[in-house]
C-alpha cells in the first residue's frame, strides 16, 4: 500500500471538495481538506452550526474552542452540487435520508467518500450498501482509522486507510486531501474497512465498561485482544481481508477508541460500568455514540451469519437493560474454556 505522499503529484486531484455533515469530524475533515489546498464547502444539519462556520465562528457545538478557518456552509445540500467529490460524514443510522437528498445532486460519477461508521439498523446494510441504494451512480470509497476529531482538526499526525476499488479514484482522494500530518493509506477492501470500523465502536464500550468498573489494565488488554478476535471473525465472513483488519482501519482504530475516555463509546461504557442506564447516559449527549447505535445490528449480522461475539452480545445487552455491568462481566468470565483460536 502506498501513502498519500508516494503517489504522483501531477495526476489528478478533487480541487472541489464538499463534506456532507458538519459535526466534530465532518468539521475537522473540511479543516484537513483546507489545508490541502481544496476549495471545501459544508452542508450542516444545524444553521446556528452553518451561521458560525461560515461566518468564522468555528464549531461551538462540536468543536469548541477550536480555531477553524471560514468554512462556505448551507443548510441546503445543494450547496454540494457542483464538488468534485464529496466527503459523506452523516451519523451512520441517518446515512440513507441523507443520501436521499444528497443523491439528485451528484454528477454521475461523483467520488464518494463515507467516513461514518456503522451497521444499518433494520436493512442490517453495510454503508456501502446503502450508498449503492440509493445513490447508484456515485464512485463508492471508505475513509475509516485512528482518528480523533479534534487531533486532526489541531493537525496532529494522524494515519488513516482510504479504500476504494477503483485506483485510480483511491489515488486521487490520496493526493487531494492527504497531508505530513494526515497519512492515508490505500486499499481496496471496502468491507474489511467498514466492518472494522461498525464493530470497534461496540467493542470499545465494553472497555469502557471495564475501566468504569475498576477491573484492572489487564481485564483492559484481554477484551481488546478478544474483541480483535470478534471483529476479525466477523469482517472475514462478511467478505473482508484478515490483513486489512490487522491494519488501520481494524486493529488500529479498535486501539484508539478502546484506550481513551475522548471517544464517546468508551466514555459511554464507563458510564455504564458506573452503573447509569443507557438511556440516561445518551439523553444527556449531543453528538451520536455510534457504537450504541450499531451494536443491535452487529449482533443481528453475526447470529445471520452464525457467527460467535460473546462481547458484543453482553454490551448489547446492557444497552437494551437485560444485563448491568457486574452481571456482564460474569457472563463472560464464566463462559466454556476452550483453545484461543476458535
Amino acid at each position: 500500500m502506498k501513502s498519500s505522499e508516494d503517489i504522483p503529484r501531477a495526476e489528478t486531484t478533487f480541487q472541489r471538495v464538499g463534506v456532507a455533515g458538519a459535526g466534530a469530524w465532518g468539521t475537522a475533515l473540511a479543516i484537513c481538506a483546507l489545508a490541502a489546498g481544496r476549495d471545501v464547502k459544508v452542508w450542516a444539519r444545524e444553521p446556528e452550526i452553518a451561521d458560525a462556520l461560515t461566518s468564522g465562528g468555528g464549531n461551538p457545538v462540536f468543536l469548541p474552542n477550536t480555531p477553524i478557518p471560514a468554512l462556505p456552509a448551507s443548510t441546503d445540500i445543494a450547496h454540494l452540487a457542483d464538488c468534485d467529490a464529496i466527503l459523506l460524514v452523516a451519523p451512520a443510522q441517518h446515512l440513507r435520508a441523507t443520501l436521499k437528498s444528497l443523491a439528485p445532486h451528484l454528477k454521475p460519477g461523483t467520488p464518494v467518500a463515507l467516513c461514518s461508521k456503522g451497521i444499518e439498523r433494520g436493512s442490517l446494510k453495510l454503508m456501502t450498501d446503502v450508498l449503492a441504494e440509493e445513490a447508484p451512480h456515485a464512485s463508492p470509497a471508505v475513509l475509516s482509522g485512528p482518528s480523533f476529531a479534534i487531533d486532526v482538526a489541531r493537525g496532529l499526525p494522524t494515519a488513516v486507510t482510504l479504500a476504494c476499488p477503483d485506483r485510480a479514484i483511491g489515488d486521487a482522494w490520496l493526493r487531494s486531501i492527504g497531508r505530513p500530518h494526515f497519512r492515508m493509506y490505500w486499499s481496496d477492501d471496502l468491507v474489511g474497512a467498514e466492518a472494522g470500523g461498525a464493530i470497534k465502536n461496540v467493542l470499545a464500550i465494553a472497555c469502557g465498561v471495564c475501566e468504569g468498573m475498576g477491573l484492572g489494565r489487564s481485564a483492559h488488554a484481554a477484551l481488546i485482544a478478544r474483541g480483535f478476535a470478534e471483529m476479525t471473525r466477523l469482517g472475514v465472513k462478511l467478505g473482508g481481508r484478515a490483513e486489512t483488519l490487522a491494519g488501520l482501519c481494524g486493529l488500529g482504530d479498535l486501539v484508539l477508541t478502546c484506550s481513551s475516555p475522548q471517544s464517546r463509546n468508551m466514555s459511554f461504557g464507563m458510564e455504564l460500568g458506573r452503573g447509569k442506564s443507557a438511556a440516561e447516559i445518551l439523553s444527556s449527549r449531543k453528538a451520536v455514540t455510534e457504537g450504541a447505535e450499531t451494536a443491535p445490528a452487529v449482533v443481528a449480522v453475526a447470529k445471520q451469519f452464525g457467527v460467535d461475539l460473546p462481547i458484543c452480545e453482553v454490551v448489547l445487552d446492557m444497552i437494551e437493560g437485560r444485563l448491568d455491568a457486574r452481571s456482564a462481566v460474569d457472563r463472560l468470565l464464566n463462559r466454556p474454556l476452550k483453545q484461543e483460536q476458535e
